[in-house]
């Protein structure tokens, strides 16, 4: 086989073990050269694999105890100063394996984009959405509980049990671990904050598209230099958080 051949073949995964191994006694320095790219790529591959395992120690601890549908718990927006705070919990199908799935916030754009189809069209996801208005009216913190429940209720099935990121759902009625840093822990945790993470940024780029002063297709509602510049200037908007600094300072200062 040519170099070229091989190389399409190899980008395809066509070989079996005993062809890779055939390959390795060829002298051609190409031939060397895409066997030592093949065995970087298994490596990094058998590295994630085994990431990935890590991260299920809570879905098989709760399996083990006979729960069937385990449902990770995220959201997206508690910090920035305009906008939703967004919520999502998953069930993942067991045996599940999404290569490189981890902390949305870990994660590039395209590879995000990416991991949300694929999660959206084979797992039970539900999605809890609560405005900007709900925030002031009853503080980040509840607000963040009440996404999460919605995301919950939005479920088609009803979870056996719940893992959750940093939070504790004091009145839902179903057994629940909380996990400190719970998105780089559990594969189910980690699907959840990329459901949320990307559901919010779409959001806010329809935002942006309404109030394109505040720059919220790049900064998402945080408080960033050009954000806080263009609060000083235009004021807020109405999906601006009223109880935030330095909206509530901005306001404070007008009346």
């Amino acid at each position: 086989m040519t170099i070229t051949e091989i190389k399409k073949k190899m980008k395809q995964a066509q070989f079996s073990h005993e062809e890779i191994d055939r390959l390795r006694n060829d002298d051609r320095k190409g031939v060397q050269k895409l066997i030592s790219q093949y065995d970087s790529l298994q490596m990094k591959q058998a590295q994630l694999k085994k990431q990935y395992e890590e991260m299920m120690v809570y879905e098989k601890e709760s399996y083990y105890k006979g729960k069937a549908f385990i449902a990770g718990i995220d959201e997206a927006g508690r910090g920035p100063l305009a906008g939703p705070v967004v919520a999502a919990a998953v069930i993942l199908p067991e045996g599940f394996y999404l290569e490189g799935l981890n902390d949305s916030k870990k994660l590039s754009l395209d590879r995000r984009e990416q991991f949300f189809e694929e999660i959206i069209n084979i797992a039970d996801t539900g999605r809890g959405i609560v405005t900007s208005e709900e925030i002031d009216r009853l503080n980040i913190y509840q607000a963040t509980k009440l996404a999460m429940k919605r995301a919950v209720n939005n479920l088609i099935q009803t979870p056996d049990h719940l893992l959750i990121d940093a939070v504790t759902l004091e009145d839902v009625p179903l057994s629940q671990t909380n996990i400190v840093k719970g998105d780089q822990k559990s594969v189910s945790i980690a699907a959840a904050s990329v459901i949320a993470k990307v559901t919010r940024d779409r959001m806010m780029t329809d935002l942006h598209s309404k109030y394109p002063m505040y720059q919220f297709v790049s900064n998402q509602g945080y408080g960033t230099k050009a954000h806080l510049e263009a609060l000083e200037t235009h004021g807020p908007s109405p999906y601006h958080r009223r109880s935030f600094a330095p909206v509530k300072d901005l306001i404070t200062m007008s009346e």
